[in-house]
């Protein structure tokens, strides 16, 4: 069964100092599917993904999350968005992050506290809930930015690159979160440089030089460049793009 379409890009294109990020690209995203975001550092993904929320203006195109055109403050509401750079406040404790991120998305009281206990228990970081965030290291930041991203438990998941610096055990436990938000019919989409990711993902779509160049299932694109993983689908691609 086809799922719901909640988030779409159509024709978007993006330039800066007049070289173009993104041209001309079309994605599309179901509720309860993964789409994984690949391509070489620089080639975009970050910016499609910025573009997709409506924190980058479009040059010419279109983002729509839930049938709205981006940007709108009000369906962010219904979004948890994990961006490359941790926005976390270094002087409060990973819990008063958490209540003051919390508030902010209108949870309040026990529903707050529970969220707070059952996604610190996720990225192993319950028995830091009281320390101060600056004495946290980078993968310990990124866990922290990740359970405030699930706290409100939105419909929709825009993440970018959100398991660098996590080790490979957690980031197991992470994705079979991700893989139970996908099954409860969440949207999820994402950038990721791990190509083992990209293989647990419903979709890839593998961006080079702002371009496009492939979308599938990591097994359809497996068998349209004749090869056995998404790595040797990245690395088919990029020879093949120059």
């Amino acid at each position: 069964m086809m799922g719901q379409v909640i988030a779409t890009m159509s024709s978007a294109t993006k330039s800066f100092d007049k070289q173009k990020v993104l041209d001309n690209i079309n994605l599309e995203l179901q509720a309860g599917k993964i789409v994984g975001i690949i391509g070489p550092s620089g080639a975009g993904k970050s910016t499609a993904i910025r573009c997709l929320m409506g924190m980058e203006k479009l040059d010419q195109g279109s983002a729509d999350i839930f049938d709205t055109k981006m940007p709108n403050r009000k369906i962010l509401k219904r979004i948890g968005y994990m961006g490359q750079n941790d926005a976390l406040y270094d002087d409060l404790s990973g819990k008063e992050n958490l209540v003051f991120f919390g508030s902010l998305m209108g949870l309040t009281g026990t529903a707050l506290d529970r969220a707070i206990e059952k996604n610190m228990q996720l990225v192993d970081l319950l028995d830091f809930l009281n320390k101060p965030v600056k004495t946290y290291s980078g993968g310990m930041k990124r866990r922290l930015s990740l359970a405030i991203t699930l706290l409100s438990n939105p419909d929709l998941f825009v993440l970018d690159e959100p398991t660098v610096g996590i080790d490979p055990s957690l980031r197991v436990a992470i994705w079979e979160q991700l893989r139970e938000l996908a099954n409860n019919n969440k949207g999820i989409i994402m950038t990721t440089h791990v190509m083992d990711e990209a293989e647990k993902c419903d979709y890839v779509g593998l961006i080079i030089e702002g371009k496009l160049f492939a979308f599938g299932s990591p097994k359809e694109l497996e068998e349209q460049f004749k090869v056995t993983s998404i790595e040797e689908v990245f690395l088919k691609a990029e020879v093949n793009a120059k």
